[in-house]
């Protein structure tokens, strides 16, 4: 169980390449230019492909969307697609499995959840020629973003969120955060004024080697919302009419939506589906999930992220990634000293890549291309 959460990125990595080269998977990597990790080693997406040359049915997985939540979703692809055999079991004649592991590997090196630029990659798939404004971000910032200080106030800070929430409401403070903002380079959730390395290179993924697909299921990993330990599938696409009822038919009445108020996440822009969604052809359907996964309570979450955010305004990278502050953030999105999560997590994303190769495997000619 250790082994299957590592402790760094550079473990991490190593522990992915070498488990697909052993299923006999294909191998890419894209090293991130100009940038090293702490250890001075290599940051890099790489992505392993086991299957046909042209699937007409693809799962694709990706994990470290959000640099430090790659903990858990390397774990999941190492450990039970790779390691336990699942990926090479259900490779067939039209059926292909994609992983696409360390989306942001700056962020998984450096233990934050942004890249190397403050930015969150999950809010940077949109058109920043007309970027989707949060106004409601504009007021919440100046207290998630405080002054600069001589040192870290927790209690100044904790006083303030609580300030917020009861202002605002949990659910009203939870949108304004975290949908997605593009005016203060400097903040949590920013997504941006232009298309980062990451995105481009997942366009670049989705372009040569998903596009070709009749037919993809989806699952991007992710850790921080909900109850601890439950991984929740939230629906992210397609576009065509029957996408939800189809997630539904696959996941069950686990699966909730963002737009509908069923999920622990509000509703958000520019997530990674949108890139797969504009990628593929009219012809080809689109199944689409966040899988996430709990770990604390919502305000510890969002401390730990304001912690992490005033943390990396006053240190270089190689001092901020060795503070007893990461412990907050490691807290809230990698909890691998949790025996117990642990379980929980493997458990549970066994069930949903069950599910999604369950439901590929049943798609209707139709719904292949």
């Amino acid at each position: 169980m250790a082994d299957t959460f590592p402790l760094d990125y550079s473990r991490a990595r190593a522990a992915f390449l070498g488990a697909a080269e052993e299923a006999g998977a294909r191998l890419r990597t894209f090293p991130l230019p100009r940038y090293r990790g702490p250890d001075g080693g290599e940051l890099c997406v790489d992505t392993a492909y086991l299957g046909p040359p042209d699937p007409a049915k693809l799962l694709v997985t990706v994990s470290g969307t959000h640099g430090i939540e790659g903990f858990c979703g390397s774990a999941c692809q190492t450990g039970i697609l790779l390691r336990e055999g699942v990926a090479k079991a259900a490779v067939g004649p039209t059926t292909g499995v994609l992983l696409v592991h360390s989306l942001n590997p700056y962020g998984f090196a450096y233990l934050r959840r942004v890249n190397e630029d403050n930015i969150d990659l999950n809010r940077n798939f949109v058109d920043h020629d007309a970027p989707p404004h949060n106004d409601a971000y504009d007021a919440v910032h100046p207290t998630l973003v405080p002054p600069d200080a001589v040192g870290f106030a927790p209690g100044e800070l904790v006083a303030g969120l609580t300030g917020l929430r009861e202002r605002l409401g949990p659910q009203r403070l939870q949108e304004a955060v975290t949908r997605g903002q593009y005016r203060h380079p400097d903040g949590l959730f920013y997504g941006g004024h232009a298309p980062t390395w990451s995105r481009r290179v997942f366009e670049t993924v989705v372009a040569e080697q998903i596009a070709g697909a009749g037919h993809v299921g989806y699952i991007d990993l992710h850790t921080g919302l909900g109850d601890r330990g439950v991984g929740e599938p939230i629906f992210r696409g397609g576009r065509d009419a029957d996408a939800h009822q189809r997630a539904r038919r696959w996941y069950g009445d686990a699966l909730t939506a963002s737009e509908q108020g069923t999920s622990s996440s509000t509703p958000i822009v520019g997530n990674t589906a949108t890139a797969v969604a504009d990628g593929l052809g009219s012809g080809s359907r689109l199944t689409a999930i966040t899988l996430e996964f709990g770990t604390q309570p919502g305000p510890e979450v969002l401390l730990a992220l304001c912690a992490d955010a005033w943390l990396h305004r006053h240190r270089p990278p190689a001092d901020a990634v060795r503070s007893d502050l990461k412990r907050l953030i490691r807290e809230a999105f990698c909890p691998a000293e949790d025996a117990r999560w642990r379980e929980r997590v493997l458990q549970r994303a066994r069930e949903v890549f069950d599910q999604a190769l369950a439901g590929l495997a049943d798609a209707k000619p139709w719904e292949a291309g």
